[in-house]
């Protein structure tokens, strides 16, 4: 598993995502979050109007791709974690990312009151 096929299998999860075709995103998923595929849809934006790989790294145990997805009403960053699973890359977890307070513009900082 290299980085330039995680690459072509995180374009294709994010291809089908966009398309609206939950079964052929699951073919990228392992065995174990296709048994959870409920869940995992119930964390996306969905419809999408756009997805894309916001980055791509290896890690020591496989590769972590943040990808950022766009709805309708919402959009969102996920983390997902690939591993080779039956000689193919393949997402073993996925995860939201949420942003540090000091990195979300116009957020107020908090003053004591006297």
């Amino acid at each position: 598993m290299d980085e330039e096929s995680v690459r072509e299998h995180a374009e294709a999860y994010c291809e089908a995502l966009l398309a609206g075709d939950i079964d052929r995103a699951a073919h990228d998923l392992s065995n174990e979050l296709r048994a959870n595929l409920g869940q995992l849809v119930a964390m996306l934006p969905m419809p999408l109007t756009a997805a894309s790989i916001e980055s791509l790294e290896r890690t020591a145990a496989g590769f972590r791709a943040v990808l950022h997805l766009v709805g309708e009403n919402a959009e969102t960053r996920v983390e997902t974690r690939w591993k080779d699973r039956d000689n193919r890359p393949a997402i073993v977890e996925v995860s939201h990312l949420t942003e540090d307070a000091a990195e979300i513009e116009g957020t107020p900082e908090a003053t004591p009151e006297d």
